[in-house]
């Protein structure tokens, strides 16, 4: 198997695990997601003072050099003096690709005519020319990839198996009455925390091993996942990432209460059906709470997770910034894990990129701020999802480049007859490998017979 899973940049380029930078973010700082194909940027990078490192060629300032000491030619960093220096009298500079350094895509400030108008079919990400977010704001860690993905994939997948373990025992104590016991929870929480720090790319995959037949549990696992994959995203700390991850896995403990036959059931609840479900919100929260071992910020997120920015949530309808952080990420997560699952009453799950599209579309149920942070935390063609190409061939996402989320690596699987190759081929889309090849749609897990687990794990 071709071993094309890497990010867009190298590695050399991104700064140090643990990181910190300044709280200080800048007006006008737009994250980057499509190039304009008629105004290429060229050598000359403009990035914020915050993403300097030493071995980068600055240009310009932000000001004329005459109100610097620093030569109008231009210079190399080489100290983090240097850094420290340009820090105090400019805001954002421009640096040379070629002459050094690249810098970290996360400092890059693009104008609009240096972002690609998506058409209707391409999800029009919008990017605010607004002053910084909560989001810019509560950024602390830029995370390295430290781990190579297949090693770290053997790591999931052992963390994988000792949750599919622990988690259904939990729910199955829960109906006999038993206390809940997070005690094997919190370590396989911790695990999956470590490990979407490490390399948040291993986890992606197992997102894509959705059983059908346990949709309590895989539901509670995909959106732990998640809600750490996009803290990592954000820039949040461990502390921070293992309280999203702890509260994504006990957002739905609370159903526990609800009848199982209301639950499985296939055909549309009756208004005193939908009543008794939301009355899991408070049930979660008195789970949680009567343990003793669950922090604020997680009971926080599980009593919000249904709330919606237009009041329309449960259960106390809150709005706008009523709602907590991390009851908004948890939001946007539930509602993504959930539309692409397999559920009683919604037999055929959406793709991952009709999901994307869904969120996209629901500006007000959730914040469209966060909602883009979470479609750049999953790309528009998520690793580990399959895509059907216009001329027929399907494939596997095994990279998603952060400049050019239309445009992944593709392993293609199937012929045009939708017949197995002999031997996979892996193109860079991005690259203009593929002879003119374009993706169509985003296809369903387990499209064409193909098994994720027979290809990753």
């Amino acid at each position: 198997m071709s071993q094309h899973f890497v990010k867009g940049l190298p590695r050399s380029t991104l700064p140090n695990k643990g990181d910190c930078v300044d709280n200080l973010m800048f007006e006008n700082k737009l994250e980057p997601l499509e190039f304009h194909t008629g105004n290429k940027l060229g050598n000359e990078v403009k990035i914020s003072v915050a993403g300097l490192i030493v071995g980068m060629y600055v240009t310009r300032l932000d000001r004329s050099w005459m109100e610097s000491t620093f030569p109008p030619q231009g210079m190399r960093i080489n100290s983090e003096k240097q850094i420290e220096q340009i820090k105090k009298v400019s805001r954002f500079v421009y640096v040379d690709t070629h002459k050094g350094v690249t810098p970290d895509v996360h400092f890059w400030i693009l104008e609009e005519d240096q972002l690609r108008i998506l058409t209707d079919n391409e999800l029009a990400l919008s990017t605010k020319k607004e002053s910084p977010d909560e989001y810019t704001k509560l950024r602390k860690y830029f995370y390295e990839i430290t781990t190579d993905l297949h090693l770290e994939l053997q790591t999931a997948k052992e963390i994988r198996e000792r949750l599919a373990r622990d988690v259904p025992k939990v729910l199955h104590d829960l109906q006999q009455g038993k206390p809940l016991d997070l005690e094997n929870v919190k370590e396989g929480v911790t695990a999956i925390v470590d490990s979407i720090i490490r390399n948040p790319a291993a986890f992606n995959l197992i997102t894509q091993l959705k059983s059908t037949d346990a949709y309590s549990y895989t539901h509670a696992l995909g959106t732990s996942i998640w809600c750490a994959q996009f803290g990592r995203h954000l820039g949040l700390d461990r502390e921070d990432l293992y309280s999203l991850a702890l509260g994504g896995m006990l957002l739905d403990i609370g159903k526990i209460k609800i009848p199982t036959k209301i639950l499985n059931k296939k055909t549309g609840f009756t208004e005193l059906e939908l009543r008794l479900i939301r009355l899991h919100v408070d049930a979660g929260v008195k789970l949680a709470e009567e343990t003793g071992r669950v922090e604020p910020d997680v009971l926080q997120m599980i009593a919000t997770h249904h709330e919606r920015t237009n009041g329309s949530g449960y259960p106390r309808g809150l709005v706008n910034g009523k709602i907590p952080l991390f009851g908004r990420i948890a939001g946007i997560v539930d509602s993504y894990d959930a539309m692409t699952s397999v559920r009683p009453y919604h037999p055929h799950a959406l793709t991952p990129h009709e999901a994307i599209g869904e969120l996209y579309t629901s500006s007000d149920l959730f914040q469209p701020e966060l909602v883009e942070q979470f479609i750049q935390t999953v790309g528009i063609y998520p690793m580990g999802s399959l895509v059907e190409f216009k001329s027929g061939q399907v494939g596997v996402v095994t990279a998603v480049h952060d400049l050019k989320r239309l445009y992944p690596t593709v392993m293609i699987l199937l012929d045009k007859k939708k017949q197995p190759l002999d031997e996979f081929i892996t193109i860079d889309l991005s690259a203009g490998e593929g002879h003119g090849l374009a993706i169509a749609h985003g296809l369903p897990n387990g499209a064409y017979g193909i098994k994720m687990d027979e290809l990753f794990l």
